[in-house]
């Protein structure tokens, strides 16, 4: 019989009373509150692999890993073998250093699209330099987004679906004006006809078409066959430029992102997460006619203190370099697949259909036995019985995101123990 950990965590509870009266809703990030499941959440002492250890030293085999960047698991020798010697040497310049160089020359080798490349401090700030570089570069000011893909609070972005496929946005949050708002059209994701459509609408004044494209902030899907190739058909025919969001995907499902995988070329890309080791980080490049419209040598305004921060190119470049040299991709496949088999059979014993997706190392359970490759779709999950398969898991040492619309992450330092282990929690929380 397992041994069933209490959910009330005291010093985790006695920080979280401290936070509410400091920072908005106890948290720096929504997703942290717990909103989405209910109860409080935790706070962490240390990590170290595929493990985290919370303030009362209860530790769990972590899903999450930073949202993706802990590729490697937390804290990897070799990337914190980096940051140290990076940080004898400096924490920031304001001035150009040699790494900023050989991660921009890594980048280009590595992903497809890229023929020249810009750090950031994130992918919010990537998505946002693309669409701004986007709008420059053609003249034109609509974007098409879709539901179901999230690229950071970037106001003309967080933009939800209206009712039909050619409905402008309307704001998703308070504070975004609302015609700023109108200048983005909302699709159904995984619907060519519906792109088609607003091409020959407003074709002329569509600047870009972004996306995921492997959705991964509301659950995670797959792109039809063809849905991709459709979009890079219609762009390039309107004269629009594709904006590739891998900054969850990127290096994480492959060593040049799912555009490697896909054989789909965007104009542009946005990278992130993995590409920092952990610490803030962000990249978006494409086509060297689009880059070089950036200032200081073209019209569009573009810039960060601490783009290309030291400690940050340190940590990813060793990061990146691990993974090559360790060809960790097999491996990740690998522990991808016995997951998604352990998964499986869990939900057999338990007599249940829900549809689980998978990429890599990426996967999400959805509650729901419809299969899912949409926002809609997605929305059909059972919340309550996430939230109740969620919170067993954690009592009992496993932790996944804090809400049915994440995607899970697994790492090269994920064990078989830590598989059996999980399968076992998982067989059990399904029940509860």
């Amino acid at each position: 019989m397992m041994n069933t950990e209490t959910r009330v965590r005291p010093r985790s509870a006695e920080m979280f009373a401290e936070a509410l009266r400091y920072i908005p809703g106890g948290v720096n990030s929504p997703v942290r509150a717990f909103r989405g499941v209910g109860g409080e959440p935790f706070f962490v002492n240390r990590a170290l692999g595929a493990h985290i250890f919370d303030l009362d030293e209860r530790e769990y085999v972590d899903y999450v890993g930073t949202w993706g960047p802990a590729i490697l698991g937390h804290a990897p020798a070799v990337v914190v073998e980096a940051v140290r010697a990076a940080a004898g040497r400096g924490l920031s310049f304001g001035i150009p250093n040699p790494d900023e160089v050989e991660m921009a020359r890594l980048l280009c080798d590595w992903v497809p699209s890229l023929e020249k490349v810009r750090m950031v401090n994130s992918g919010t700030e990537a998505t946002m330099s693309c669409v701004r570089l986007a709008r420059g570069f053609t003249g034109r000011d609509r974007i098409i987004k879709f539901t179901g893909c999230y690229h950071g609070h970037v106001d003309s972005l967080l933009v939800k679906a209206g009712s039909g496929a050619l409905t402008h946005g309307r704001p998703d949050s308070a504070g975004v004006p609302a015609a700023l708002a109108e200048l983005t059209l909302t699709l159904p994701f995984n619907d060519p006809a519906a792109v088609r459509a607003a091409f020959e609408r407003e074709g002329g004044q569509i600047a870009a078409v972004i996306l995921e494209p492997v959705p991964a902030n509301a659950g995670l899907y797959l792109a039809r066959d063809g849905f991709l190739e459709t979009l890079r058909d219609l762009c390039t025919q309107r004269g629009a430029l594709l904006i590739f969001d891998e900054v969850m995907t990127g290096f994480r499902v492959a060593k040049g992102g799912v555009q490697e995988l896909c054989g789909v070329t965007p104009d542009l890309t946005a990278l992130g997460k993995v590409i920092g080791g952990g610490l803030p980080v962000g990249a978006f490049g494409g086509r060297e006619d689009i880059m070089d419209m950036l200032s200081p040598d073209g019209p569009v305004y573009q810039a960060g203190t601490l783009s290309g921060n030291p400690l940050a190119m340190a940590a990813g470049l060793a990061q990146l370099r691990e993974l090559e040299r360790t060809n960790a991709w097999e491996k990740l496949e690998t522990l991808g697949a016995a997951f998604e088999d352990g998964t499986r059979s869990a939900l057999r014993r338990a007599g249940l259909r829900y549809t689980f997706n998978r990429i890599g190392s990426m996967f999400c359970l959805f509650f729901t036995e419809n299969e899912v490759s949409d926002l809609a779709s997605a929305q059909t999950s059972n919340r309550e019985a996430f939230a109740r398969f969620f919170h067993h898991s954690l009592d009992n040492g496993v932790y996944f995101a804090p809400s049915q619309f994440e995607a899970g992450f697994i790492s090269t330092a994920h064990t078989a123990e830590d598989m059996a282990k999980t399968s076992e929690v998982v067989s059990k929380a399904l029940l509860a």
